[in-house]
């Protein structure tokens, strides 16, 4: 990703975040997820990426980060689960436009006896820019359960095989088969050994295995590649969708809060527009009426939702989303056509045209308040599309414009299956 990209992210994550206002019980609530969010936009100021290394005990985590900084920093063993904790640790390697790696271990995400261990390394997953998750064996059920969920929020993961030393040339080739057929094609997947044994005979006759050289290469070559072609735009997408996400929950939590008010709201509006239209008996102050009554809902509800709205804003909001109502404008239309014609033919028909106007403006009347519900409706939600400078946005327009984000997009697309419908007025 060019640097220019990365920093022009960076700019209008920046102004943003600046612009971000939440009340004092959004604080609270939201409080845990704007705290991640603000590191993770640090993290992008200062040019550190991080990598979480995840997966099921005893899979050999600790070792594969001893061996990819040459130090044992991180105590293995035998016995499963010792990592009871999260650690952080730097890589010390030199990449393009990076300023730091952190390599971060995780507990064992199949604990039964501690589940805080489990969430406590989803927890550090999702706030990496890039997981390795690592297996000693064919996938597991749990490995699969991972795998989506990583998947399914646009986590970029690089599936690692460890202890391949374990098997023959034909056992191993065979695995990487099957592990292979369970992976989405374009998914990274490397085979290691970050800690083989071999036999060793001993003075005294015996035969005892030694831990030998790391067999890591292959693994480090394809991240130093990754990371130095693309590891700014790494964080700048992590950082986006992290905002992303946290515009999202400020967004459903308004949604849900505000719902009744909206609703009391959209009834007010929809009551008064309709009251007017009913007794109302020109067609062109129908319709003048009615767009001053759908723009002041508007104004009302977007200082409710938090999207202060001006006069002339709001009236091109309502133009965009009159589109939506074409069929339903056009019927009202022709209703409030043909109520004023009925009343222009009164001296002509001697009164008995007037007799059909009362149930063509209760249609009138009963139109105008499904068209004030529908405008409600579609301004909540729009609330939930990413517009203007909202991070959501500004993803679509790199997508649109960057091959190279597009590209990786593709590889990496986040799927967003949320029914809002409840929370809507």
């Amino acid at each position: 990703m060019p640097p220019p990209t990365a920093e022009r992210c960076r700019e209008l994550l920046n102004q943003w975040r600046h612009r971000l206002c939440l009340s004092q019980r959004e604080k609270g609530l939201l409080g845990g997820e704007l705290i991640l969010l603000d590191q993770q936009l640090q993290r992008f100021q200062q040019h550190k990426l991080r990598i979480a290394v995840f997966g099921r005990v005893g899979v050999g985590k600790s070792s594969l980060i001893n061996a990819l900084i040459g130090q044992q920093l991180l105590s293995t063993d035998v016995v499963h689960g010792s990592t009871r904790h999260q650690h952080g640790v730097v890589w010390p390697i030199s990449i393009t436009d990076l300023q730091q790696v952190e390599l971060v271990d995780t507990p064992g995400i199949d604990e039964i006896d501690d589940t805080s261990r489990a969430l406590l390394a989803t927890k550090v997953a999702m706030e990496s820019d890039l997981v390795l998750l690592v297996i000693d064996s064919d996938l597991t059920r749990t490995d699969r359960d991972i795998l989506d969920t990583l998947l399914t929020n646009g986590k970029p993961v690089h599936v690692v095989l460890n202890r391949s030393d374990r098997w023959s040339e034909g056992e191993l080739l065979d695995l990487l088969n099957s592990i292979r057929s369970h992976l989405p094609g374009n998914l990274p997947f490397t085979a290691i050994a970050a800690a083989p044994r071999e036999p060793r005979l001993q003075h005294d006759g015996r035969v005892r295995s030694e831990i030998s050289p790391a067999r890591i290469r292959a693994l480090e070559q394809r991240l130093l590649s990754q990371l130095n072609s693309e590891g700014m735009l790494l964080l700048a997408l992590q950082s986006l969708r992290q905002a992303d996400r946290f515009q999202c929950s400020c967004q459903r939590l308004r949604l849900r809060q505000h719902r009744r008010n909206a609703q009391n709201l959209i009834g007010r509006y929809a009551a008064a527009k309709a009251t007017g239209v009913a007794i109302n008996p020109f067609l062109a102050l129908d319709f003048a009426g009615g767009i001053a009554c759908d723009t002041a809902l508007l104004m009302q509800l977007g200082r409710l939702y938090g999207i202060p709205l001006t006069p002339s804003a709001a009236r091109q909001l309502l133009t965009k989303l009159s589109r939506n109502n074409l069929l339903l404008g056009g019927v009202q239309i022709a209703l409030g056509a043909l109520k004023q014609l009925l009343l222009l033919l009164i001296p002509i028909s001697g009164g008995s045209s007037l007799a059909p106007t009362a149930p063509v403006a209760l249609l009138q009347a009963a139109l105008a308040v499904h068209a004030s519900r529908r405008t409600g409706q579609l301004m909540a939600k729009k609330l939930l599309r990413p517009s203007g400078g909202q991070p959501g946005a500004l993803l679509k327009r790199l997508a649109q414009r960057d091959p190279v984000v597009r590209h990786w997009l593709s590889r990496w697309p986040l799927q967003m299956n949320q029914d809002l419908h409840s929370l809507l007025p």
